[in-house]
């Protein structure tokens, strides 16, 4: 009998050992053995002093360039359903950046709350700040829509009790049915294109977002990650001397 064990990786260690029975040549798993070793700061104790020096100039350039502060939150900012602070200020960013394909503002900003990982403290910005908040390649894609694709990709939203969104209102129901919708605060006609400002992983249909299969037009410029948009919005306001903030502004609200 010919025993090989192997070791996977995936937050924790996995190490997994397989026992064989080797019978012309040919291998069949009789018995499988598993374990979990967690990784954390056990594992510091008595640090590889060569590993340490080898990675040393890497992990100073590496701070170097995460700890660099880019900006001053106002305020502490977190994500949740049905409206959240960050997820308004990320879809504005969002629906900002369309100007760069459409030369003006998309008519909305679509962020899922799933994507943002992390809550942003007031304070000092720092490029390791927002990676920990978007730490997904996610990037741009402007969408356009009918009013009636419109209607269904709010349905989507309501289903899952909000996203993260920008330029319009919604209304829903506790048990996730859409209510009520208005676009800059009008209502949405059935034949108008709409634009869509969102992220590819939304206009793939993930998450729940069918409906912006339908669009009738998608444009993706190249380079435009969610996360360097909001570097961008952070150091632009810097620049400006003012402050990152946002606010609840009752863009989806749920009613009984």
């Amino acid at each position: 009998m010919k025993k090989q064990t192997f070791s996977l990786l995936s937050g924790a260690v996995l190490s997994v050992a397989l026992l064989f029975s080797s019978c012309h040549s040919a291998y069949e798993v009789v018995k499988v053995e598993g374990g979990r070793i967690p990784v954390n700061s056990v594992w510091d104790v008595e640090p590889d002093a060569e590993a340490v020096a080898l990675l040393a100039p890497y992990k100073a350039r590496m701070d170097s360039i995460m700890y660099r502060v880019v900006g001053t939150a106002e305020l502490s900012m977190d994500r949740f359903r049905p409206e959240s602070p960050l997820s308004n200020l990320i879809a504005d960013v969002l629906r900002e950046a369309a100007a760069e394909v459409l030369g003006r503002p998309a008519d909305m900003g679509l962020v899922n709350i799933g994507g943002i990982r992390n809550s942003l403290a007031e304070g000092s910005v720092t490029t390791g700040n927002i990676y920990e908040i978007l730490p997904f390649e996610n990037s741009l894609c402007v969408l356009t829509m009918k009013g009636s694709a419109m209607k269904h990709l709010f349905e989507n939203i309501a289903a899952r009790l909000g996203e993260g969104v920008s330029g319009i209102q919604l209304e829903i129901s506790r048990d996730g049915k859409l209510q009520q919708a208005s676009i800059a605060g009008k209502p949405v006609e059935d034949d108008r294109d709409y634009t869509v400002a969102t992220i590819d992983y939304l206009a793939d249909g993930n998450d729940g977002m069918t409906a912006l299969l339908q669009a009738d037009k998608r444009e993706c410029p190249e380079g435009a990650t969610l996360r360097n948009l909001f570097m961008k919005h952070v150091e632009g306001q810097t620049a400006a001397g003012r402050k990152v903030s946002a606010r609840m502004e009752g863009r989806v609200v749920v009613k009984d």
